[in-house]
């Protein structure tokens, strides 16, 4: 009997592996590394733009004149970065710092629940990305309209704004479209790490210890 338990377990696991959702299961990413690589090479280098972007930010909060720009300069009747838009973003900054850590720190000591908040950020992008996509499809002349706030300083401002609308919204949908990829791709990724740290776990805690009479 308990040789018959243990035979109907690798059944169990191979109807699992043929559900539909398997197919898009892969151990690998990009360059043919491990997808536990491939997550913690993500998020350093998550970690180390947004620390980047911290020091950026405190380096303004210390020196606010070297960063402020007034109306006059912008050409409009608001106040570039403000010491609230700073600390919202710096705010913002540690809180990214915290999930790319917990996302390394999870994918190399292999504890899948330290990804989720990372995987939660990868998909909160991608929407709010797909949302300006659908924006730009559905309403095109909101590009002309934000190219016409746009600094008179800004660089290639007349050149960008020469070109055909038509061709303008078809370059942008087609880089925010590469863009979507990308980002998709990195999601599966993360997803497939979870998924291969998760399954580790638990095959690690199922073992079975048969003999001719009792399964534990």
């Amino acid at each position: 009997r308990g040789h018959r338990r243990g035979a109907a377990e690798p059944r169990g696991a191979a109807e699992m592996l043929s559900s539909p959702w398997a197919r898009f299961y892969s151990n690998s990413c990009c360059l043919c590394c491990h997808v536990r690589t491939g997550t913690i090479i993500l998020g350093v280098w998550y970690l180390i733009i947004n620390s980047v972007v911290l020091l950026i930010l405190l380096s303004a909060l210390t020196d606010p004149d070297q960063y402020h720009l007034t109306s006059a300069e912008l050409g409009g009747e608001f106040e570039f970065m403000d010491d609230a838009n700073m600390c919202i973003a710096t705010a913002i900054s540690l809180l990214m710092i915290l999930i790319c850590a917990m996302a390394t720190y999870g994918a190399y000591k292999q504890h899948a629940a330290w990804i989720i908040p990372f995987f939660c950020y990868q998909i909160f992008d991608f929407a709010l990305n797909t949302l300006v996509a659908i924006s730009v499809l559905v309403y095109p002349s909101t590009i002309q309209d934000y190219l016409r706030q746009l600094p008179n300083n800004f660089p290639y401002k007349e050149e960008i704004m020469s070109v055909n609308p038509t061709c303008l919204v078809v370059i942008i949908l087609l880089f925010i479209s590469i863009i979507l990829a990308f980002k998709g791709y990195l999601i599966s990724c993360v997803w497939n790490c979870y998924r291969y740290i998760n399954g580790r776990n638990n095959s690690d805690v199922l073992v079975y210890i048969t003999t001719n009479d009792t399964a534990v």
